[in-house]
């Protein structure tokens, strides 16, 4: 097995993974790349980016991010704000609902893990 190393993140090949479902306003675009997945589904990490817009989110599971780049919020169904850019770290818990805006091409790390 070889470790997915890259000194530069913006050196990682993102997939495409189209269009989002849950866009409220513009058209965001998302890709990604999963780097490991457990063999029960239970967890992954990788590296997620996304054009700008404003979608509808249910984060289904834990999930802990480390942005690298680009600018955003992230709005709590209760208003609460979590602006975001690089260098940010955000944990958002199972079932955190609200919404992504996001105005400048917006790229993290993530590690996510469920029950």
């Amino acid at each position: 097995m070889t470790t997915p190393y890259w000194p530069e993140t913006a050196a990682v090949a993102l997939d495409d993974w189209g269009a989002s479902a849950t866009a409220t306003e513009g058209n965001p675009h998302m890709s990604g790349k999963v780097l490991s997945v457990n063999a029960d589904g239970s967890s992954e990490c990788g590296v997620w980016s996304c054009t700008p817009g404003t979608r509808a989110i249910t984060i289904p599971s834990d999930e802990f991010c480390y942005f690298l780049g680009g600018k955003g919020v992230y709005v709590h169904e209760n208003g609460e704000e979590i602006p975001v850019s690089a260098g940010a770290a955000v944990f958002f818990p199972a079932g955190w609902t609200g919404s992504s805006i996001i105005t400048e091409t917006l790229t993290k790390a993530f590690m996510s893990r469920g029950d």
